[in-house]
């Protein structure tokens, strides 16, 4: 946990609340300066991104209400352009700008990513972007699945700030149909190499049995 995420997270109302609860020496060792500053994505962090096919984010309105949806995609639809800027293309869909309209006010937000099998969850901050589709074809296209057959309406550029990973703890194990056919077959697998070893020690004995 380094100091940028405590820097975003605790804000003086937290404190408050740590100082009540006990646990505001322990978490102010990480606003000190010998703390660990912003640590820029790692390997681990960017080959989590590239592997997820959802996220949830959050952003805030003019008048500072939270909103917080799921943006779902082909796996790697979140991009990773730098260790410190992430990238997707934001799509049609219901027309209420919610998102767009929030982050085009205030450019803060929040993001969950999680990997449901493997009870793993990164936390990130960030400041958003909006790069309209009309203006900037080129960026979009790079960011365009094309597999996909509708077209982007822009792109979100994401300068990330802070992040952080979770603890496991009451993280379900949840899997998609491809995740459950996945470990399916490696069960099958598993199932038919002990099966054909047990049918090998079988005969192994058989043949050394006394006539």
């Amino acid at each position: 946990m380094a100091r940028a995420f405590a820097t975003i997270a605790f804000t003086p109302d937290v404190r408050a609340q740590q100082s009540r609860m006990g646990s505001a020496e322990t978490y102010g060792k990480l606003l000190s300066n010998d703390a660990a500053g912003f640590e820029e994505l790692g390997t681990k962090e960017i080959s989590f991104i590239g592997a997820r096919d959802g996220f949830y984010q959050a952003s805030v309105s003019q008048f500072g209400w939270p909103y917080v949806q799921f943006r779902g995609g082909p796996v790697g639809f979140l991009k990773v352009l730098t260790s410190k800027t992430l990238a997707y293309a934001d799509f049609r869909g219901n027309r209420q700008y919610i998102s767009a309209g929030n982050l085009s006010g205030n450019d803060r937000l929040s993001m969950i990513l999680m990997d449901y099998p493997n009870r793993r969850r990164l936390k990130l901050w960030g400041r958003a972007r909006l790069i309209e589709g009309a203006d900037n074809p080129e960026i979009l296209s790079q960011l365009h699945d094309r597999n996909y057959t509708a077209r982007p309406e822009r792109g979100v550029l994401i300068t990330v700030e802070a992040f952080d990973w979770n603890c496991p703890s009451h993280i379900p194990r949840r899997f998609t149909i491809d995740e459950a056919n996945q470990e399916i077959a490696a069960l099958r697998r598993e199932n038919e190499a002990l099966r054909a070893e047990t049918h090998a020690l079988r005969t192994s004995g058989a043949s050394g049995s006394p006539t």
